[in-house]
């Protein structure tokens, strides 16, 4: 085994930019993703959902631009979760809106420039407009509101009898809901055919059970998510129709948020190929503080309540053998922040961070940017074993088992820690980038694990534990709980 250091930049100079943004298609092998090297991804990101019509429109100072998705890209975020509207995508019944997939295109465009993916949301909040929220058309949904019946908004208004019935209609196909959908989301699916910036389509935003949604307590409702799950594999199928390689994205029944677990992928397993698990973390106490105005010290929960959703998380792995993205997750609370962050690296699992806005400018500087804009591998040539980043001093370490793959370890070096200089300590390879690059790329010297250490020049730097497993010390991972199949 050998060591390096390598990578200070000049004094006073500035750290390199990146050297290529090439995407790949990615697929699911495996827990893992892979790219078209045989690297596994790691994706740090954002969402950017627009709710309201018009849709996605250039310059409205909320969809991302060219300038914006530098931003993202120079912060080392290589994902973005993009909002798109069952209600913008078929404004009339049966009629696809070309112009609407003219604007989601231009968007996916502009991101894979910047060498980040795009996950395709299907978002709805309150199923549509007819109870004050977005995402199912209105020509979609037969239920109305009660004329007396009282609207208490986000997110009490999933309560209503009136949506509850809603969602009836969806799950049962009642009106043939379903089948239009589907046929929106296969012409989705077909117009981005052969982008390689696509990672996927998310087939739908935290849906509500409907009338069912009392069962889902205390242990999670194994009879609805095998209705659930009916309704998933009709809308993959359709989307499969028309784009026969794109990911698709299964979200739980959003009680998952109130910790309950998820039964799909139990009674039918999961067959379908390049399926992606992608629950939300979110600390109920802490939102109930936001957007009810209740004591911020009820934050202190967060933890208890945010293992419990990770160790459904780790449940789901260890049953289904797909990959984990964590599609939201955000606090105002940078300790709650934290929380998702460290449990995820102790996965491996990737994310992204509700929210972002082209109006937003860069607001990833001080506590919020000391979580999210971390030095993480985002491609590895082989298994990952263990990774820890330490959000107080931007120390960064990372092992490896090497396998064959036709590029190297890329490890993004964040420049919100290290915007002039770093020191790289590699054993068991070799550093290939250039010193101080923003991209540090490590080439394996056997097939002997790799460890790879970047700090600050002369600290000593984070420390790994011996054997397999994370030493990030939260959570109860003891390891990344998966392996990438047959990828060598």
């Amino acid at each position: 085994m050998s060591a390096l250091i390598v990578g200070i930049a000049a004094a006073g100079g500035t750290v390199g930019a990146d050297p290529g943004t090439d995407l790949t298609p990615l697929r699911a092998e495996g827990a893992a993703l892979v790219d078209g090297f045989g690297r596994t991804v790691l994706l740090h990101g954002v969402n950017n959902v627009d709710k309201d019509a018009p849709y996605l429109t250039p310059g409205d100072g909320f969809t991302l631009t060219d300038a914006s998705a530098a931003v993202l890209a120079r912060h080392g975020f290589n994902t973005v979760r993009l909002g798109v509207s069952f209600d913008g995508l078929m404004p009339t019944e049966g009629v696809v809106d070309t112009g609407y997939l003219d604007r989601v295109e231009a968007v996916v465009d502009t991101l894979a420039a910047h060498g980040i993916y795009t996950l395709l949301d299907n978002h709805q909040d309150g199923l549509s407009k007819i109870w004050g929220g977005n995402g199912f058309p209105e020509w979609a949904i037969r239920a109305r509101p009660g004329d007396d019946e009282p609207n208490p908004g986000f997110p009490l208004y999933y309560l209503m009898p009136s949506m509850n019935a809603g969602w009836d209609e969806v799950w049962n196909d009642t009106y043939g809901v379903l089948d239009h959908l589907g046929n929106a989301l296969g012409a989705l699916a077909e117009r981005m055919n052969g982008r390689a910036g696509v990672l996927g389509i998310e087939l739908l935003n935290e849906p509500w059970p409907g009338t069912p949604f009392l069962t889902c307590f205390p242990n999670g409702c194994p009879d609805f998510d095998a209705k659930y799950q009916r309704a998933l594999q009709k809308l993959t199928d359709a989307v499969r129709a028309r784009n026969a390689t794109v990911p698709v994205f299964w979200e739980p029944n959003v009680t998952w948020n109130e910790t309950m677990p998820s039964h799909l992928g139990k009674n039918p397993p999961i067959t379908s190929p390049n399926i992606v698990f992608s629950p939300h973390d979110y600390c109920i106490p802490s939102q109930l503080a936001i957007y009810l105005d209740l004591p911020e010290e009820l934050r202190a929960v967060c933890p208890v309540q945010q293992d419990k959703t990770w160790a459904n998380i780790d449940a789901f792995t260890d049953r289904t053998d797909i990959p984990t993205l964590v599609t939201e997750f955000g606090d105002g609370d940078p300790t709650v922040l934290r929380n998702t962050t460290t449990r995820a690296d102790e996965r491996f699992i990737g994310w992204h961070y509700w929210h972002y806005s082209a109006g937003e400018g860069d607001p990833f500087r001080g506590d919020l940017g000391r979580e999210l804009v971390r030095t993480y591998p985002r491609a590895t040539a082989g298994t990952p074993e263990a990774m820890i980043f330490d959000s107080g001093t931007g120390d960064f370490a990372y092992r490896y088992r090497p396998r064959a793959a036709s590029a190297p370890t890329e490890i993004y070096v964040s420049d919100l820690f290290h915007p002039d200089d770093y020191e790289v300590r590699v054993t068991g390879g070799r550093v290939t980038s250039a010193p101080g690059a923003r991209i540090v790329t490590v080439v394996a010297d056997s097939t002997e694990p790799v460890t790879v250490h970047i700090h600050r020049p002369g600290s000593a730097g984070a420390d790994l534990p011996s054997g397999s497993g994370s030493g990030s010390g939260t959570g109860s991972a003891s390891g990344f709980p998966w392996s990438t199949g047959s990828a060598g």
